[in-house]
């Protein structure tokens, strides 16, 4: 009877919290480092990451997230009232992890994904831009190369650009357009691309070269990576026909034995 009466308080909570009668959000403000136990340390990382300025507000895309969870946790409740159980009360609360956590390792799967992209192609867009800088400042460069830089850098390139038009002459805007693609060398690649920047004319040609030796590297270690990439897919699609066809054979050879053994019997 106790059970019934707690599941129904606990049905109207939830049913209240996702028709927004009682505030969730605050609630989860209120919560203070109960809410932080639950809140991934780099989740608002990652949600920026992936939708950029589409996000107006991280926490209210949070909140969504806790009220998916409730709902499924809700539905669950509903499903199993009328015979709950340990088992089923466990189940409920698994389902309600899930459904939190789903979400989160979607967004760490595509920053990875992401990182992936954005190594491959770095290389190729900064020896488009180190052609722009043999006849543009670098400031110019960097606004020129917009229109024709991979999609994934547009954005960045964008923000980059309006800081330095903005006045911001420091290192500043070149290391968080680094830090947004936090790949191999692009802290490396922004510094010498900021010194560039800065060098006296006469001294322009020599910094070039070194910027230029050190895309091409940054190519050469582009290619050598793509090569061992399309290796290692080739030794794991070896690996997995090797597999299929051995358990094939020994299934084919199984069932050799036991229709031998059937016809003996």
């Amino acid at each position: 009877m106790y059970i019934e009466v707690i599941l129904v308080g606990v049905i109207l909570f939830f049913i209240l919290i996702y028709s927004n009668v009682i505030n969730s959000k605050e609630i989860i403000k209120n919560g203070g480092n109960l809410a932080d136990i639950f809140k991934e340390k780099d989740y608002e990382f990652y949600l920026l990451s992936k939708y950029g300025d589409k996000v107006y507000d991280a926490e209210e895309v949070y909140l969504k997230r806790v009220k998916n969870a409730l709902l499924a946790m809700l539905a669950m409740l509903i499903l199993y009232v009328s015979n709950m159980d340990t088992t089923y009360f466990v189940l409920i609360f698994v389902v309600g992890i899930v459904a939190f956590k789903y979400p989160y390792f979607s967004l760490r799967s595509y920053y990875k994904k992401h990182l992936m992209e954005v190594d491959s192609l770095l290389p190729y867009f900064l020896k488009g831009l180190e052609v722009l800088v043999q006849h543009y400042t670098v400031p110019v460069a960097l606004a020129k190369s917009i229109d024709d830089a991979p999609a994934v850098f547009r954005p960045g390139l964008k923000e980059l650009c309006a800081k330095i038009e903005a006045g911001d002459s420091s290192i500043d805007p070149y290391m968080e357009f680094a830090m947004r693609y936090p790949v191999r060398d692009s802290m490396r690649m922004m510094r010498l691309l900021y010194r560039l920047g800065l060098g006296e004319q006469e001294k322009k040609q020599e910094q070039l070269v070194a910027f230029s030796k050190s895309v091409s590297s940054l190519q050469q270690k582009a290619r050598e990576q793509k090569y061992k990439d399309r290796l290692n897919h080739m030794e794991r699609q070896t690996l997995i026909m090797l597999v299929c066809t051995g358990a094939g054979t020994m299934g084919l050879l199984v069932v050799a034995i036991f229709m031998t053994l059937t016809t003996l019997g």
